[in-house]
């Protein structure tokens, strides 16, 4: 195995949790999730020979990302709802029921945002980026960045106003 081979499975291997999180926010589906990293870490490791120079891999990834969750959204229309059920997981303890309330909550008034406001929302308030930066990895102007941030915070606290002062999106990581 060669060095570049080596660096990219590091790579992998150690941002793949916090890209699948970001895509699981943006999907609300945890297959589609993986699949849109999937696809993400395969353009970047077309790219890797540039991208190992220049250090930029996991922002080219998540770019990359975000881009082909537009490119979805835009070929298909399909409405998907959370059903509210919580999948049983071994060794999981319930001592965070107020917690897990609160996230499925989120999740679920996210589910209801437009794909745009999901979009905008996410890389505002989860990935942390400026206005600029998020306009920039959707390929928007600021000005939709802003009027699609205002419409999406203005639904979510319409959808689920029991979120009204908890951060429960940086609490997900």
């Amino acid at each position: 195995m060669d060095e570049l081979t080596a660096d990219f499975d590091a790579f992998v291997h150690s941002r793949t949790p916090a890209l699948l999180r970001s895509a699981y926010l943006l999907t609300g589906d945890q297959h589609l999730a993986e699949d849109l990293v999937q696809s993400a870490l395969g353009q970047t490791h077309r790219a890797w020979r540039n991208l190992h120079a220049t250090g930029n891999a996991e922002a080219y990834a998540r770019k990359t990302m975000y881009h082909l969750q537009v490119t979805r959204w835009r070929r298909r229309r399909v409405v998907e709802w959370f059903s509210g059920d919580v999948p049983d997981r071994p060794g999981v303890q319930s001592d965070h029921a107020e917690h897990t309330v609160l996230r499925l909550s989120m999740l679920t008034a996210l589910s209801r945002l437009t794909a745009k406001q999901r979009a905008v929302i996410v890389l505002r308030f989860y990935d942390d980026l400026t206005e600029a930066q998020a306009a920039e990895t959707l390929g928007v102007s600021v000005g939709t960045v802003k009027s699609q941030t205002s419409k999406a915070l203005e639904r979510l606290r319409l959808l689920a106003p029991e979120l009204d002062g908890v951060n429960v999106i940086g609490d997900a990581r």
